[in-house]
């Protein structure tokens, strides 16, 4: 896979986490947990967004 690919397979899995992120926080009693993971998984995929920009 190049790195194009995987820059734009990574935004979109950083998108669905944004949206995953947004349903919960919106929930009636959100899952504080889960919201922390998901922005963990986001920051995570957004380095390496950043990383492999840097190289592309």
């Amino acid at each position: 896979m190049s790195y194009e690919a995987r820059i734009n397979s990574l935004k979109t899995r950083h998108a669905r986490l944004d949206a995953r992120i947004f349903d919960e926080d919106r929930r009636p009693l959100p899952d504080e947990g889960a919201i922390r993971r998901l922005k963990l998984e986001k920051l995570r995929v957004k380095e390496e967004i950043e990383r492999l920009a840097r190289l592309g």
